[in-house]
């Protein structure tokens, strides 16, 4: 899975930089809104706020922003739509199998711009199950490596669940279950090692290797799919060697 991980750590960086800029504080926004109001508006006492809260300011929303979307969740100020999450599950070309996480309020349009995106760059959407059984909910934390060594790491969060410390070139990949993610996060925090992102994310038990032509169009496909602004997470099984990823560019 290096390829992958990379290729999804290298493309979110970018992300933050380029013309989807805005696309993407929508997307952090609505994560905020809605952890607020499912968990409380404060942040200590509300870890999926607090992570919520953290990925927006490294990401450059502005603070105005992040305490407005904080407010509306928590009922302290009007305005807050009604979000809810549903999933979608399809293919890829090369026969990758994705799902599509939404936050909508309004579930028929979810439906009609992921069923496009999907046929549009030759995937197709699937039966509820076809696909979620190939994917486990995870907790996945990123960190910036800043000469730490995996051992450094694995050291620190060992204990508060970590599975894996995966080497990602520039960062640290730390996986454990989906519970156990604010536990390896404060870890890390209280070890005094700086983090990136702590999520809880869909990950692979089954990848599918791509050669360069199979994984340009799943890039695309992928691309087409973030594009929707109900999209909030595209989860995947496609797996790319280092050497088709530095074909592709």
């Amino acid at each position: 899975m290096s390829g992958h991980s990379k290729w999804a750590t290298t493309k979110h960086k970018k992300a933050a930089l380029d013309a989807k800029r805005g696309k993407l504080f929508a997307k952090l926004i609505k994560n905020i809104e809605v952890a607020a109001r499912t968990g409380g508006g404060d942040p200590d006492a509300n870890p999926t706020l607090y992570d919520a809260i953290q990925k927006a300011k490294r990401n450059s929303v502005p603070q105005d922003n992040i305490e407005r979307a904080r407010k509306r969740g928590a009922g302290e100020e009007a305005g807050g739509a009604e979000w809810q999450n549903t999933m979608y599950e399809g293919y890829a070309p090369g026969g990758v199998a994705v799902l599509i996480e939404c936050l909508t309020d309004n579930k028929n349009r979810a439906a009609s711009e992921v069923r496009t995106a999907l046929t549009r760059n030759g995937g197709s959407l699937a039966d509820a199950g076809s696909v979620s059984y190939l994917f486990t909910r995870k907790g996945v934390v990123l960190m910036p490596k800043n000469s730490l060594s995996e051992d450094d790491v694995l050291l620190a969060v060992l204990d508060a669940g970590a599975e894996e410390v995966n080497d990602l070139g520039e960062s640290f990949e730390i996986v454990s279950e989906a519970g156990d993610m604010v536990a390896v996060r404060t870890a890390l925090q209280e070890a005094g090692y700086e983090y990136e992102s702590a999520d809880a994310n869909f990950l692979p038990s089954v990848t599918v290797p791509l050669d360069a032509d199979h994984a340009r169009k799943v890039f695309r496909l992928i691309d087409a799919l973030e594009d929707c602004d109900d999209v909030q997470n595209v989860y995947s099984n496609f797996d790319v060697s280092d050497e088709v990823l530095a074909e592709v560019g």
